[in-house]
């Protein structure tokens, strides 16, 4: 797609995001929402999210101004309660590196987690097994009793499973892990997952 009707479906999408969130359309929002990097959780206020899925669209809009391909293609970017993780493939450190740099630039971030892994090429067998798992691993959350799934934000990069979110208490935590943990194909799953409870949420 050229740059500048990409720039131009950025700001499309920026503005149905928080548009409907200002006129009170909750359901539109969160709908958006769960499309954009941003977790749609029901622990946090509608500001937070609102000021989530704005920092999001901020991040985009500075990987699409630097022009790297890398960036917009290979980085997935999800925030939750202002801290940004980033993961996904790149070809370069140098990439990894502007990820980063760019993901703390707009006022309000917290925190900017890397789980970016470097590669000279994706291949598709692992991309598709990626995918794979990643639906196994939403299917068997959604279908666990008392897990709130909503909560919860699962990205896939060569077998290693990420969890972003907030958890009840760190019981559904480890119910959450070890669920996902049992998925053919998934070598471990590194949490980034926040307790509804923990102290640090209210910094």
């Amino acid at each position: 797609m050229h740059i500048s009707l990409m720039k131009k479906f950025i700001s499309l999408l920026f503005a149905i995001t928080i548009v409907p969130m200002l006129s009170g359309c909750l359901g539109v929002f969160l709908g958006v929402a769960a499309t954009t990097g941003v977790v749609a959780s029901k622990e946090s206020t509608i500001g937070t999210q609102v000021d989530d899925t704005a920092l999001y669209w901020k991040i985009k809009g500075l990987y699409l101004d630097k022009n790297a391909q890398d960036l917009l293609a290979g980085v997935n970017v999800k925030v939750v309660e202002r801290r940004v993780t980033l993961t996904g493939r790149v070809r370069n450190a140098d990439t990894s590196v502007d990820a980063v740099r760019l993901a703390w630039q707009p006022d309000g971030v917290k925190d900017v987690i890397n789980e970016i892994q470097i590669v000279e090429e994706p291949i598709l067998k692992e991309i598709l097994k990626s995918k794979w798992i990643k639906t196994q691993a939403v299917a068997k959350i959604t279908a666990t009793k008392n897990v709130r799934s909503l909560n919860y934000s699962i990205e896939v990069v060569n077998g290693i499973v990420y969890l972003m979110g907030i958890a009840q208490d760190i019981d559904e935590l480890n119910t959450v892990t070890t669920q996902i943990s049992t998925i053919k194909g998934v070598e471990k799953v590194v949490s980034h997952v926040r307790v509804k409870n923990d102290p640090s949420r209210e910094q």
